[in-house]
């Protein structure tokens, strides 16, 4: 569940953002061949998260989803275990897919503030929105973003 909330989270950004076209690359083989249709799914907790990512991707006028193996892509998951612990400023658009929001992170009990007051994925945004890299930014925050 904590991947597909990683990935909802990641479309519910993207289409804030009037992305057209995403490649959306996830360590989880699951999702993947789930979301493509490809393998199917009677597990009735995961279902409500696979209807709501593909009525997502509907809003993209193209979408990719490619599987990357965890071993070669462990920031992925990080911030699939990080996603799960935030709320999206419209609390109500989780009620369309009937999936609860959570009052605890999945996978770690909390998660400092960043010391300039914005969410952790705020350079990330910037970065998609603008291009460039934050004038504070160092050359390891360079490399890892």
């Amino acid at each position: 569940m904590a991947e597909y909330e990683a990935c909802i989270l990641g479309l519910r950004l993207a289409i804030d953002m009037n992305v057209q076209e995403m490649l959306v690359t996830r360590d989880s083989n699951l999702l993947v061949h789930q979301v493509l249709r490809e393998w199917a799914t009677k597990n009735t907790k995961i279902l409500p998260y696979l209807h709501y990512v593909q009525e997502l991707s509907k809003r993209f006028t193209k979408i990719e989803f490619k599987h990357v193996p965890r071993i070669k892509n462990e920031f992925a998951d990080a911030l699939a275990t990080l996603s799960s612990t935030i709320q999206h400023q419209d609390k109500n658009f989780i009620d369309l897919s009937l999936i609860g929001i959570h009052k605890q992170p999945a996978y770690c009990a909390y998660v400092e503030e960043e010391s300039d007051g914005n969410p952790w994925f705020h350079d990330i945004k910037e970065y998609l929105a603008k291009r460039e890299y934050s004038e504070h930014s160092t050359h390891t925050q360079k490399r890892m973003l």
